[in-house]
Formats: C-alpha cells, sequence, structure tokens
C-alpha cells in the first residue's frame, strides 16, 4: 500500500512538472491577422433598386430558370457521336409522351418469360422477405 502510493504520488508530480512548462502547447505561433489586412468595407456603386409596391405584380423572371441556368448554362449543342447514336436509336421517331404510357396496363410489352414476371411480383422492401427461387 505505502509503495503504491509513493508511485502515485510521483507520477502525479511528474505530470504536474510536465504541465508547468507548456511543452508543446506554449511555441510561438504567427498572428493571422498580422499576415494580411483586412479590406476596408465598401457601399456597392449601383445601389438604386426600388423596393417592391405592395400589390404590383413582379417584373422579374422566374428564380428557378434562372438557377438552372446559372447552374447549367442552359442548353448545350450535341457532338458528332451524340448526334450519331440519338439518329441510330431512331430518337426522331420517338412517340411524344412514351414515357407517360409506360406504365399504363394497357401498354404492350414483350414476353420476357418467369423470371422477370417473378422479380416483378416480389415485395417491396429491404430485401428481408424479397427472396425468389429459380428453377432451371
Amino acid at each position: 500500500m505505502r509503495l503504491s502510493t509513493i508511485v502515485l504520488a510521483g507520477s502525479a508530480a511528474l505530470v504536474l512538472a510536465g504541465c508547468a512548462g507548456g511543452g508543446p502547447f506554449n511555441r510561438q505561433r504567427p498572428d493571422e491577422f498580422a499576415v494580411a489586412r483586412n479590406a476596408p468595407l465598401v457601399v456597392p456603386p449601383d445601389f438604386a433598386m426600388a423596393p417592391p409596391r405592395p400589390g404590383q405584380a413582379e417584373t422579374g423572371s422566374d428564380p428557378r430558370a434562372e438557377a438552372l441556368q446559372a447552374l447549367f448554362g442552359g442548353p448545350q449543342p450535341r457532338s458528332a457521336v451524340e448526334q450519331s447514336v440519338l439518329q441510330v436509336a431512331g430518337a426522331d421517331r420517338a412517340r411524344l409522351g412514351a414515357r407517360s404510357t409506360v406504365g399504363d396496363p394497357q401498354t404492350q410489352v414483350v414476353n420476357r418469360g418467369t423470371l422477370v414476371q417473378t422479380i416483378n411480383q416480389l415485395p417491396e422492401g429491404d430485401g428481408r422477405e424479397a427472396s425468389v427461387s429459380v428453377l432451371q
């Protein structure tokens, strides 16, 4: 008991002595504000905007369209490879609204066999209850 008390007191004294010197936390660091001066605040030169009047309709454009224009820059020209792929795929012969009629029950589709039908009839979920066995 006496030996453990002496060891504990000695370790505490060493730890406290190490903190007194500052160690790696007391070194000189550069001042980040002394490196560069802050630029002075200035008022923008064009400050001629008028506040909106109550009851008056907005004259600005659609903010969503402005955001899309800023993000994507508008429609881009298609490359020669993309044009040839679209031509081979028959993009000019596609029906308008084809995406809307794909999920329609009256749409006729090609029968791909029982495997695809079984996969389509599986319950939705994270996979614990969705399982299938295929006989060959």
